[in-house]
């Protein structure tokens, strides 16, 4: 499947992006970063932000790729869509989606379930994703990023 298929299943919406929503969805990261690092919040709670941290950066590489992920779903599409934007391999998709499940149970249904390896691991993984969609960014879309 390619993100054009994925448009034409009604998973993704054409969308065009400019810089400017680009930045927000960079600070949104920078935000949710740091917020992720308050230690006198609980696990769940710095979890779900370094999620979102993650997930920002993924929407900002759909976004640059001319797309944005219908409602239903949108979490998991905007994810998958990493294997096309970022060539990501399929194992930290995996990782990712597996963290999206688990935010969503902390997040909805069960508190106390996230423990701080996985608040370590999802805050890596949302900063090894924010590098690389920079560098992404500044090799396919430099219009988007540079000052």
């Amino acid at each position: 499947m390619t993100l054009t298929d994925w448009l034409n299943e009604k998973r993704f919406k054409p969308h065009k992006t400019s810089k400017k929503e680009i930045d927000q969805l960079l600070a949104v990261f920078e935000r949710d970063m740091a917020d992720a690092k308050v230690k006198t919040l609980s696990a769940d709670r710095r979890f779900s932000t370094a999620y979102n941290a993650a997930l920002m950066v993924s929407i900002a590489a759909l976004a640059a790729s001319g797309y944005r992920a219908s409602s239903e779903g949108h979490h998991y599409w905007t994810i998958q869509s990493l294997a096309h934007t970022l060539r990501l391999d399929a194992t930290t998709i995996r990782k990712f989606n597996k963290f999206r499940q688990k935010r969503n149970i902390s997040d909805y249904e069960m508190i106390g379930m996230v423990s701080e390896q996985e608040v370590d691991e999802m805050i890596a993984l949302a900063r090894e994703l924010h590098k690389m969609v920079v560098e992404w960014l500044e090799k396919h879309h430099p219009e988007l990023i540079q000052q």
